[in-house]
């Protein structure tokens, strides 16, 4: 599978990556551990080599899915792991950013334990939290970085002011930031931003929560655990919009030979500035259908027919990511 460095770093990962939120449980309707680590067993068959987790997927039971896994197939070192900092949770699951120093330092022994290294290739700040000065994040990545904690240091969820201001010294290799077909409001400041200072983009989402997959008719519900009963999206006459841009794009994806999913997921490998996706999965058929994307390309002459497609089936402007009510 092609490699790609990220950023400014000597990290390289492949175009297609593994995202781990779903494994976790939370805010997905539940997961099966022994077919989550079957996915991650496949996902490093398939040549991918980029594993992203964190501790609030699942209160810690992502990263430990992610240990369990890497450890039984003996390939810790065959990828790059990538996990997060800067979320806290009460007893009743109640989340906050909290980015001191303080917790960062608390989270890292933590994520290193549960993932079963010594060593975390890209440590991310989940999201920018506003009452903790960046300045005082940065320092404590800086110092992980120096004790050999961490390798390479990103964020996630930063729009372009705000990784501005963290870059201070330009350490900063990445920005995972949600990005698809449907939701492309890093289009106007934080993707040029991060292309003209050689920032890598791990985008996720690629598949918008499952809904470029072609699987959901307009009869499909979601149960209140899981985080599309509440993106607007997946409600009312605008699911049903969705629904018809996707079967304009899979009229697309027919002419080229592919599904509708992995024609999603090679879209958003080909913007300029995009280092990989990371694409969530249950179970191994899932991952191997995104993996494909990497076998592809999309003819130039299309870009334009997708956008139309669009156009003639939203009626309003493609929207920014819906993000979970305690973010």
């Amino acid at each position: 599978m092609e490699q790609r460095h990220l950023g400014k770093s000597d990290i390289s990962v492949s175009v297609v990556g593994l995202g781990t939120w779903v494994m976790g449980g939370w805010m997905w309707g539940g997961a099966e551990d022994e077919s989550s680590k079957k996915a991650i067993f496949k996902a490093i068959d398939l040549g991918i080599t980029l594993i992203d987790t964190a501790p609030v997927y699942g209160f810690g039971h992502a990263e430990t899915l992610v240990g369990q896994a890497l450890a039984e197939a003996k390939a810790r070192n065959r990828v790059v792991v990538a996990s997060k900092c800067g979320l806290e949770w009460d007893e009743n699951e109640r989340i906050r950013r909290n980015s001191s120093s303080k917790r960062i330092f608390e989270e890292i022994d933590q994520s290193l334990r549960r993932l079963r290294s010594d060593c975390i290739d890209l440590y991310q700040i989940h999201w920018p939290d506003l009452s903790t000065p960046f300045e005082e994040s940065l320092d404590a990545l800086l110092k992980l970085k120096k004790a050999g904690k961490i390798r390479e240091i990103g964020v996630s969820n930063f729009d372009a002011g705000q990784m501005e201001a963290f870059d201070r010294d330009g350490t900063l290799a990445s920005n995972q930031v949600p990005y698809s077909l449907f939701e492309r409001e890093i289009e106007a400041e934080t993707l040029p931003y991060a292309r003209e200072h050689k920032i890598g983009i791990l985008a996720y989402g690629p598949l918008c929560r499952g809904l470029l997959t072609g699987k959901f008719s307009q009869e499909t519900t979601f149960p209140s655990d899981d985080l599309r009963s509440a993106d607007p999206k997946f409600q009312g006459n605008a699911f049903l919009e969705h629904l018809k841009a996707v079967e304009g794009l899979k009229g697309l994806a027919k002419e080229i030979g592919v599904d509708i999913g992995s024609f999603a997921v090679r879209w958003a490998i080909e913007q300029c500035g995009v280092t990989s996706a990371l694409c969530g999965a249950r179970n191994p058929k899932q991952i191997e259908a995104s993996s494909k994307a990497a076998s592809f390309k999309i003819p130039g002459d299309m870009l334009g027919r997708i956008e139309e497609a669009l156009r003639l089936s939203i009626s309003k402007p493609i929207s920014p990511a819906f993000m979970a009510p305690p973010l």
